[in-house]
């Protein structure tokens, strides 16, 4: 504790420097308005600015805590347009549409910011004193995960996933199918065979995240307000003044604690990251809240809001354990700042705290900071957020197309994807017809990819013997969780029946 501490000292002495205070807060600020850009997200808002942080010449210590606080403020702000929108600003928001924007619409966008700022920023917190205590032990024990144990961590997910949203299981199950189907479009690493392309060169290389959620959310609800606009149907939002309450503070408060553990341990394995802790998070939460969460949950439930928003943020804390310890990067965003770590010739690892402590220490106490800096920006501007919704819906159609075009060519740059977008929003409208909820098809593509490799790897590893996946204490511990959060459901409802008829 002791070591820790002044570990600590040393590295709120470099943290409040005036410059490294500086490029916290404008990290903060730029990275928030980075997240809430659909599509844009953490990963590309670092790999944007890592250039000009180098560039500038800046110390090693101080650009790492610029990239540091646009990655946290963009965890941030990937929830804005997640809420106002239905937009997720990335892939660890799309657990926040599912309560975030029926508070919207019934006139609760405010409460709903203002919430899910509070409840980011302690998971965040949580997830950095979590590091700073016990970093180095977690990242030993998640470098001895196998693929065999990412195998049984993927059937966790999607068990959980399996009565997560929507009124319906299949639907449920039949969308996280069509997410798999779409992860596995293109060349096969492994045997060099192009899968689903049709004989399409722009798609030989998969089909990228961004054009994923884009079309599928953005073009998606687009189109819907367009439908409602040539029905007669749109009506303009309601927008209240109101701000967190402290009764909605009462009822998520363990919510947040748990879904702040959950997210900050899957965190800490390396390759998860926001978007596996956030639905987890999520399932995990509906099934502590019984019956009442079944039905409330998907309808604007602030504790179905509370659990993703701890979770993603305490997911980006504990990715960042793996990589200043063991240099493995636990994210995508991880993998870019263990990038920057080499630039400036450092060379992650467990002697980094001791023989670097200006660098890592104070990377973690910008991290203190950072997050004290995002609630104190969010909170004051949720007011003009919520505004966003008084916009006519005639003016926002074409600010929406316009923020998915523009976005998408700017990063991919190929006019084709421009073609996918359009093609998947029109898919994702059809779906809403037909009453698919869309995350589990955004989960199903994300957890696809993980899974299909670490299945592979597994395989490769025992020679095709399949009993490696069932080896390992870890493997069947997950299994088994995965048997019992879709049996106890099922068992509980019976059981209720049963009492029911009972008592009748």
């Amino acid at each position: 504790m002791g070591e820790v501490l002044s570990g600590l000292a040393t590295g709120f002495g470099v943290a409040l420097m005036p410059f490294n205070l500086m490029l916290v807060l404008l990290g903060c600020f730029a990275g928030t308005l980075i997240g809430a850009l659909p599509g844009l997200g953490p990963i590309n808002g670092v790999a944007i600015l890592l250039p000009i942080a180098y560039g500038l010449g800046f110390p090693a210590e101080s650009a790492l805590i610029l990239l540091a606080g646009i990655y946290y403020g963009a965890e941030y702000g990937g929830r804005i347009s997640s809420i106002l929108l239905n937009v997720p600003g990335d892939s660890g928001a799309v657990m926040t549409t599912l309560d975030g924007h029926p508070m919207a619409i019934k006139g609760e966008a405010g409460r709903a910011l203002s919430l899910s700022a509070v409840a980011s920023f302690i998971g965040g917190t949580i997830a950095v004193v979590l590091m700073s205590l016990f970093g180095p032990l977690l990242a030993q024990f998640a470098v001895t995960f196998s693929p065999a144990n990412y195998v049984a961590l993927m059937v966790f997910a999607f068990a959980s996933l399996a009565s997560l949203v929507g009124k319906s299981t299949v639907k449920t199950l039949l969308g996280a199918l069509i997410g798999l189907m779409l992860a596995t479009i293109g060349i096969d690493s492994n045997t060099g065979v192009a899968r689903y392309t049709f004989g399409l060169p722009d798609i030989l290389a998969g089909i990228d995240f961004l054009i994923i959620v884009v079309g599928l959310f953005g073009m998606a609800e687009l189109l819907h307000l367009v439908e409602q606009q040539v029905s007669g149907k749109l009506k303009t939002l309601p927008v209240d003044r109101s701000f967190v309450r402290w009764a909605d503070m009462a009822k998520t408060k363990w919510t947040i604690l748990r879904c702040s553990l959950i997210g900050f341990f899957i965190g800490v394995l390396p390759g998860t990251g926001a978007s596996v802790a956030s639905a987890v998070a999520y399932g995990t939460e509906k099934r502590v809240a019984g019956p009442e969460g079944q039905r409330t949950f998907g309808t604007g439930d602030v504790r179905g809001l509370a659990a993703p928003e701890a979770a993603n943020n305490a997911a980006a804390g504990g990715a960042m354990v793996p990589m200043l310890t063991l240099g493995i990067p636990g994210s995508g965003t991880t993998a870019i700042l263990l990038g920057a770590l080499l630039m400036f010739n450092i060379q992650p690892g467990p002697l980094l705290f001791t023989q670097q402590p200006e660098i890592a220490w104070g990377l973690v106490a910008s991290m203190y900071i950072g997050n004290i800096a995002l609630l104190i920006i969010n909170l004051p501007l949720v007011g003009l957020f919520a505004r966003m919704l008084t916009i006519p819906q005639h003016y926002l159609t074409p600010l929406i197309a316009i923020l998915a075009f523009v976005g998408i060519y700017s990063i991919v740059g190929n006019p084709f994807d421009l073609f996918m977008i359009t093609c998947l929003g029109i898919f994702g409208w059809f779906l809403r017809k037909m009453d698919f909820s869309l995350a589990p098809v955004i989960l199903g593509f994300v957890l696809g990819g993980l899974f299909e490799g670490n299945l592979r790897r597994a395989l490769s590893i025992s020679g095709g013997d399949w009993m490696i996946l069932i080896e390992n204490w870890k493997s069947v511990l997950l299994y088994a969780l995965a048997v019992l959060v879709v049996a106890l459901p099922i068992w509980m409802g019976r059981r209720a029946r049963y009492m029911a008829e009972g008592d009748a």
